[in-house]
């Protein structure tokens, strides 16, 4: 009896210890898997994923960012463009001292009678009146008016560089002869060319720390010229001849002002000619100067109502229809003399560009002519977005 009970009580004793043991085994071998139950999950994207689900390299715009971007840009800051580009940077945002005041009331004081002095005013052409007959006179023949012509050898000269330039040159066949440009460019061309070789000599003049502004100048004045003759004939059924001679009385006046306030800075040495008085004074004296100029030459009323038209803000608001075509032809013109220079590009220039009352096919006819210059082709004429040109017509 003993002997059994013994041996129970030893199998218990070691089915005990063998649970034990199996027991510690397996607490022994959970750990052991515990790291691959908890390992964090691999990253949802690759090392080199970044390359393919980068949304700037595969979510562009419908359009393009350039396009997007562009808008209209007013008068004033096309004006000022221009200004940076004759006189600099500092032309426009500036600051100057204040002693550069006394220039500003120096300069004006002498502008009032500086247009009858023959050091500043540029004289009527001696020629002038009987051109200006001739060119509006149907029964004048062609060698009446190129005999007209050839009484001035410089403005002979000018003229046949003129009708030579890429500017007005129709074929590859030079132009030699006054009779010849009178035939191939027609009573239009020639009124142009004749008024604008008269005016040239005017703008030859040293540019006293500014070199560029008697080139940038004469480019804005020549074009504006055009531009305004153009808007006449399409848009105001005005005359023309007077528009050509209205654009270039208006820069011819910019050289005065430009003259002046030079020697009022050459007469006060202790400052140096700042170019952002320079600009100033162009903007707010120049209609007065050329006002002056055109009362000196014996100009119509009609020329002097016009450029009293130029000091009213907007162009709806002009009385009279030369004003109107003056204010178009020089915004037109400073944005062709901007593209010209590379200092606008071709989008933002044309986006820009006053419709005032002009046919699509004949505004985008002048600007490809306007943009023409020595070293440069007929810019081309992308299709500007229609939301952009609807709301640069309305801003006009």
């Amino acid at each position: 009896m003993l002997l059994v009970v013994g041996s129970i009580i030893f199998l218990a004793v070691v089915g005990t210890a063998v649970w034990l043991l199996a027991r510690q085994l397996g607490l022994a071998a959970a750990p052991a898997r515990e790291p691959a139950t908890r390992r964090p999950a691999p990253p949802a994207t690759a090392p080199e994923a970044p390359a393919v689900t980068a949304p700037a390299a595969v979510s562009a715009p419908e359009s393009p960012p350039e396009t997007a971007a562009v808008a209209a840009l007013d008068s004033a800051t096309i004006f000022g463009k221009l200004h940076q580009l004759a006189l600099g940077t500092s032309a426009v945002g500036d600051p100057w001292a204040e002693d550069h005041e006394e220039i500003i009331v120096a300069t004006a004081r002498v502008l009032e009678t500086a247009a009858t002095e023959d050091r500043y005013a540029p004289r009527r052409p001696s020629l002038l009146p009987q051109l200006m007959r001739a060119v509006n006179d149907e029964e004048v023949s062609r060698r009446e008016l190129v005999t007209i012509i050839s009484r001035d050898p410089s403005l002979v000269g000018n003229l046949l560089r003129m009708a030579n330039s890429p500017f007005y040159r129709i074929s590859q066949q030079p132009i030699e002869s006054i009779d010849r440009a009178v035939v191939i460019l027609g009573n239009e061309g020639i009124r142009s060319l004749i008024a604008a070789a008269l005016a040239q000599p005017i703008f030859q003049i040293r540019g006293a720390g500014f070199p560029r502004f008697p080139e940038v100048s004469w480019d804005h004045t020549f074009r504006t010229a055009s531009a305004t003759v153009t808007h006449t004939a399409i848009v105001e059924k005005s005359d023309p001849f007077a528009a050509q001679l209205l654009g270039l009385v208006a820069g011819m006046a910019a050289i005065v002002v430009f003259r002046v306030t030079i020697d009022q800075y050459e007469v006060r040495r202790k400052l140096r000619p700042h170019a952002g008085v320079l600009a100033q004074l162009l903007d707010t004296q120049s209609i007065a100067v050329a006002k002056r100029i055109a009362a000196l030459w014996g100009l119509s009323e009609r020329i002097q109502a016009a450029l009293d038209d130029q000091t009213l803000q907007d162009a709806a608001q002009m009385q009279t229809a030369l004003g109107r075509s003056l204010a178009f032809g020089r915004l037109t013109s400073a944005l062709a003399v901007l593209h010209l220079h590379h200092a606008l590009d071709d989008l933002t220039a044309q986006i820009s560009l006053p419709i005032a009352g002009m046919p699509a096919n004949e505004l985008a006819r002048l600007w490809s002519r306007l943009g023409t210059g020595p070293d440069a082709a007929p810019p081309k004429r992308p299709a500007a977005p229609a939301d952009a040109r609807a709301s640069a017509s309305r801003s006009k």
